[in-house]
């Protein structure tokens, strides 16, 4: 007896390229503006697709104002909280879409202040 398969097979390879890419964003910088430009051009082929792409570009702009809100705010302290902050937020919004992406399954929302994916 076969099992029949809850939801087509789809391909969310440039999904997880981009996670990957920005997941490397934390060593070697550039490689997360290489994911933008990257889900940028592999927009529009599947919905499901589409949905971690566009929280991938969402998750690059937001990190990139919550950066320099960090610069800014070095000088009086509280910048450094605000760079725990964004990594903390950061890397949990990638390993949430990148299982999602992994297990098939579209990006529908976030939860806790935006972080995890679902």
């Amino acid at each position: 007896m076969t099992m029949m398969p809850d939801a087509p097979e789809r391909n969310l390879t440039p999904a997880k390229i981009v996670y990957g890419l920005y997941a490397i964003g934390y060593l070697v910088a550039i490689t997360a503006l290489a994911g933008l430009v990257y889900a940028y051009f592999s927009r529009g082929r599947d919905a499901v697709l589409d949905s971690h792409l566009t929280f991938q570009i969402r998750t690059f702009w937001i990190s990139l104002a919550i950066a320099l809100l960090a610069a800014v705010t070095m000088l009086i302290g509280i910048g450094v909280l605000i760079w725990a902050f964004l990594t903390v937020w950061g890397l949990v919004r990638v390993i949430s879409g990148f299982l999602l992406a992994n297990d098939g399954k579209p990006v529908t929302g976030t939860r806790y202040l935006g972080m995890m994916a679902y």
